[in-house]
């Protein structure tokens, strides 16, 4: 097992409660019930196997139910909480073991999950997949682990059959507290899983609490940072209507409510946002929210506001002028290469955060906001349109994913360090070297960033509560 300091991805083994229901027998380090908390993980045993349209589905159908759910998306990933929370209405945050610690994991869950009638959580990658892909330190089971929540194991059973049987039987036994409660079986026809789920539940000890057919009509496309935002993708509405309707009619809901219902009470604990900035002055910062800038991680938007600060979103896109009033301005990451056009045109928007970075005003850019600030960006046309002019470079398309996965960042100055990822196709000339980024495990590490005015440009999206010295920093 991987062991970092901050107790950041390192599991004993022994931490959950029982539930009655298949393996989950954590046995040791439950925290006292304040709050309860029903909640289920859809996982997996490989990428592919249909989570993110199951958990959608899931989500809706009890949403037409009439139940207060709540969406939370194991991993650093910007699009699944998306999808949860433009195409269903409902809120959605991500949960995570390296930008997190264990403290902060639970602490996500409680705040976020302790008024919902069930909270249903996405995983990643295949269920014991970890960092490396040779470790289940930051798989979806730590998580399962940490948070003490019950899985819902989706299997695709495209070309076998009884095969599937000892395939879910391993991943049950695979950990004593395994977490698995219950098992989908994706791609069959009624006959066979109404069959199969017999000989799963003998086998195993496993209920099968739902079933699909294949359908092409709900496949989602793709594109260089993973899966099409949710508004690009035609009919996503009527799609899921229609998945939720056969969710409703074939899967057990009041059986998976069961098992949600068992997983243990949670605590409330600290968080550990913006610790010990209480009494920093208010600030008024401006956080560009539209098509082309859309990833921020609502944690660091609570980061800013715990620590004072007042959020007002704006749009690089349509808006003629910044916000008034304002001491900051947060350049999230996004798809500004797909608007360069109109992030271009718009003159008057470029022109005035350029001004306001020569007034001495900090500005905080990552990724697709960091392109955002250069001189030019050549897009995969090979066209070069003009932007903001921040940084005498260029940023242009690189034919493939450059830098993907989690790195700490280092202020190589004050020696901070901050959690964060990347996941960009896009370059620069010059991507900056005021901090090292460092690689976990291997300890592969780079220079990056641009530290200007007491705000941070570049391509990593960091995680300000895994820092909160940071935002601090910024506010001053």
């Amino acid at each position: 097992m991987v062991k970092e300091a901050g107790g950041r991805f390192a599991l004993s083994g022994k931490e959950a409660v029982a539930v009655g229901t298949g393996a989950l027998t954590f046995t040791e380090g439950a925290p006292a019930g304040l709050s309860s908390c029903p909640r289920i993980i859809i996982a997996a045993p490989a990428s592919g196997s249909g989570k993110t349209m199951l958990t959608c589905g899931l989500m809706k159908a009890f949403r037409d139910r009439g139940l207060a759910v709540h969406g939370m998306k194991c991993g650093p990933d910007f699009i699944d909480p998306l999808f949860h929370a433009k195409i269903l209405g409902v809120k959605s945050r991500n949960i995570d073991g390296f930008l997190m610690n264990r403290e902060q994991m639970r602490a996500t869950l409680y705040r976020h999950g302790k008024d919902a009638d069930i909270t249903v959580m996405e995983g990643v990658m295949g269920y014991y997949d970890g960092i490396g892909g040779s470790s289940v330190a930051l798989s979806t089971y730590e998580t399962a682990a940490v948070t003490r929540t019950p899985v819902l194991l989706v299997v695709d059973c495209s070309g076998c059959g009884v095969s599937i049987v000892p395939m879910i039987r391993g991943l049950k036994d695979y950990r004593s507290d395994a977490g698995i409660a219950g098992v989908i079986l994706n791609n069959i026809s009624d006959g066979l899983a109404e069959k199969l789920a017999e000989v799963i539940l003998e086998e195993t000890d496993l209920p099968v609490v739902g079933s699909l057919p294949k359908d092409p009509a709900l496949a989602v496309g793709s594109r260089h940072l993973g899966l099409v935002l949710p508004d690009e993708i035609k009919d996503i509405e009527e799609k899921l209507a229609g998945l939720a309707g056969r969710i409703a009619e074939y899967f057990d809901l009041d059986k998976i409510l069961e098992i949600a219902g068992k997983a243990p009470e949670v605590r409330e604990c600290s968080s550990g946002i913006a610790a010990g900035l209480e009494d920093a002055p208010a600030k008024r910062i401006a956080v560009a929210a539209d098509e082309a800038f859309c990833f921020m991680y609502d944690d660091n938007e609570d980061a800013l506001r715990e620590a004072g600060a007042e959020i007002v979103h704006f749009s690089p896109l349509h808006d003629e002028h910044l916000p008034e009033n304002i001491s900051g301005i947060i350049l999230p990451g996004g798809y500004p290469e797909l608007y360069c056009k109109a992030l271009s045109e718009n003159v008057s928007m470029r022109a005035e955060i350029k001004q306001a970075h020569a007034s001495g005003m900090p500005l905080m850019a990552e990724c697709g906001g960091f392109l955002y600030l250069h001189d030019s960006l050549k897009d995969m046309d090979g066209t070069v349109w003009p932007l903001v002019g921040l940084l005498d470079a260029e940023a242009y398309y690189a034919g493939k994913t450059g830098r993907f996965g989690y790195i700490t960042v280092m202020d190589k100055e004050t020696g901070r360090e901050v959690r964060a990822h990347e996941f960009h196709a896009y370059e620069s000339t010059d991507p900056g070297s005021a901090c090292m980024a460092v690689k976990p495990v291997s300890g592969r590490n780079w220079k990056c960033m641009h530290k200007v005015n007491g705000g941070l440009w570049g391509f990593p999206h960091l995680y300000y509560p895994s820092c909160p010295e940071i935002v601090e920093a910024f506010l001053k």
